[in-house]
């Protein structure tokens, strides 16, 4: 005869609980700034702190470091809240990291009243990210960026230098 284990049995067994906390300032506020910008002045201004970051900063663990036109630079700093099941850092973290930078990217050569969004973006990924990878560099440049569609590459490193994706992305660019 088999015992089964009660679901608080079991639940035991899965460790301590742990929590994280996710703060971010209203998002309005600092659109409606950067709708009167220029892509590089918005970016900029959230580098030097004058503008907070967008919200899913503060939920990946990510920050724009650097912002000139045409390339941009975002630190991440994954947590063990980011494994998938095989105990590795989850692979949507490392591409949602890329098509940030991809678009940062472009948004850094737009002029005020020019938009962007995703159109597609193909990830490459070549290292597993855990934790102990320490904090991640993504680089995100522009390949071309026309008056309709831009092209950018993203390159994310980990803490001893090593890539750990790439992703080419297409943007399209649009009036706001």
């Amino acid at each position: 005869m088999t015992a089964e284990l009660t679901a608080d049995q079991h639940r035991a067994e899965w460790g301590d609980r742990r929590t994280k906390v996710v703060a971010w300032h209203d998002p309005a506020p600092t659109t409606a700034k950067g709708l009167a910008m220029s892509g590089i002045d918005y970016l900029r201004a959230m580098v030097d702190g004058v503008l907070p970051p967008p919200p899913i900063s503060g939920l990946m663990d990510f920050g724009m470091v650097s912002a000139e036109p045409g390339r941009v630079v975002f630190s991440c700093q994954p947590d063990e809240s980011a494994y998938n099941p095989i105990g590795a850092i989850h692979g949507g973290l490392v591409c949602t990291l890329l098509d940030s930078v991809a678009g940062c990217a472009l948004h850094s050569t737009l002029p005020q009243g020019k938009g962007y969004t995703s159109i597609e973006i193909k990830v490459n990924y070549l290292k597993a990210v855990r934790p102990t990878s320490g904090p991640l560099l993504a680089t995100g440049t522009v390949v071309k960026a026309g008056s309709r569609v831009g092209f950018t590459e993203g390159v994310v490193t980990d803490a001893g230098g090593s890539v750990v994706a790439t992703a080419t992305s297409t943007l399209l660019v649009f009036d706001l």
